[in-house]
């Protein structure tokens, strides 16, 4: 994939993601932070665009959960809100006119707004393959909420990459994300308080919290009750360490699942996170 100092073989890296897109996407997520300038943003550009495309492949299982709200009339369709129009409807009868359709309100479906916390577990090893199975998560957060999701990454003190509510690229989201290294005990409950934090500063009618770890705390106080404070907690955990994991998501209540490489995260996080 890199022949020579500085240098990224396009043609034989894309034959790699073809045939075995995991080792593909974790190597080139490790290169995303090489020390030579030129290779490291070429492995940045390419790995950020794999990742966007890998996230946009994940499905939706949303299971009539929409509600009917009043809204101003648009043309998206609805029927007239009866009630939440009156006044408009009598005063233009009373001036013997048709009523402002921007005065009129109608009834639609709409789904409710849901926020995200990702939760990313950087105290070990943070190998090309966890990097990458990171990146995809946040970017599978961004396919479904522009603004309204955190991802924040933690080990004994918790960073902030993207804040709810802060607009930021997903290229620029993932490449932090690419660029973090393993440093730390584990603190799940720090990292349960600032999901709690950021979850705390929308107004969405939903919120969900998925931590990316083996959830082996080694730090802070004991961590379901902290958990237990959050409206959904969900965990994806590393394939060959997940025991811990599934232990805690027994004692919460959690979903999780468990993940052997980066294309395994959009059917998982979909199963967890809807």
């Amino acid at each position: 994939m890199s022949p020579e100092v500085g240098e990224l073989d396009i043609e034989s890296t894309e034959h790699m993601l073809t045939t075995d897109t995991d080792i593909a996407l974790s190597t080139l997520s490790a290169m995303a932070s090489a020390t030579d300038e030129r290779l490291r943003a070429l492995a940045q550009q390419l790995a950020a665009r794999v990742i966007v495309d890998l996230a946009a492949t994940t499905p939706s299982h949303a299971r009539g959960v929409g509600r009917m709200r009043s809204m101003p009339m648009s043309d998206a369709g609805g029927d007239i809100d009866i009630d939440g129009s009156t006044e408009a409807l009598l005063m233009a009868k009373a001036a013997n006119h048709p009523p402002s359709v921007d005065d009129l309100r109608m009834h639609a479906w709409t789904r409710p707004d849901a926020a995200l916390a990702i939760l990313i577990d950087r105290s070990g090893s943070m190998t090309g393959d966890r990097l990458a199975i990171a990146a995809v998560a946040a970017a599978a957060a961004a396919q479904r909420t522009e603004t309204d999701y955190c991802v924040v990454a933690f080990s004994d003190k918790a960073i902030v990459i993207k804040g709810i509510g802060q607009p930021r690229p997903v290229e620029d989201v993932i490449n932090d994300v690419l660029r973090l290294r393993g440093f730390g005990p584990t603190d799940l409950s720090l990292a349960f308080r600032t999901a709690q934090s950021q979850l705390a500063r929308s107004n969405a009618s939903r919120q969900r919290t998925i931590i990316l770890s083996d959830c082996r705390p080694t730090e802070g106080g004991p961590p379901e009750r902290q958990a237990a404070v959050l409206e959904q907690l969900a965990i994806l955990a590393p394939a060959d360490d997940c025991e811990d994991a599934e232990a805690f998501a027994a004692a919460v209540g959690a979903k999780w699942a468990k993940l052997a490489g980066p294309t395994d995260v959009p059917a998982a996080f979909a199963l967890i996170a809807d």
